[in-house]
């Protein structure tokens, strides 16, 4: 084994940081986006009806407390800790169900969460922030 780290795994070690900011930014917006939901009910426009149709109070408390905590991972995911990176897989995975629900009422910005969400679960899956070592001259 190389003392040096893999080309894919600088490439995971980068994107992992920028997992992190995506997580942050994403979370804050998500936020925003509930209280959007909670405060003014004819922002959003809803076609069909669904079975998982929730009222949209109830949709903006769910994305105000999972833009929090998408958030909030995303600035622990910075420390590179083994419980951070578990956490982001795991509020990545919520973040797209819950995205996959919210379809209804804004499709184009749940598909780009979606997929901001599985770069992020990639990126913090493949990364070993063990095998990154520093180099000495």
């Amino acid at each position: 084994m190389s003392e040096y780290p893999s080309t894919k795994q600088r490439f995971a070690g980068g994107t992992s940081m920028a997992a992190a900011v995506i997580m942050v930014t994403v979370g804050i917006i998500q936020f925003f986006q509930g209280i959007a939901a909670v405060a003014e009910n004819e922002v959003f426009v809803v076609g069909v009806e669904y079975v998982y149709k929730f009222d949209l109070t109830t949709w903006g408390w769910i994305h105000i407390v999972l833009g929090a905590v998408v958030a909030i991972v995303g600035l622990a995911l910075f420390t590179g800790a083994g419980w951070a990176r578990v956490s982001a897989i795991i509020v990545a995975a919520i973040s797209i169900l819950a995205n996959f629900l919210w379809l209804p009422y804004y499709p184009v910005w749940s598909l780009v969460i979606i997929a901001l969400d599985i770069v992020v679960i990639w990126a913090v899956s493949t990364w070993n922030p063990e095998r990154v070592e520093t180099r000495e001259y």
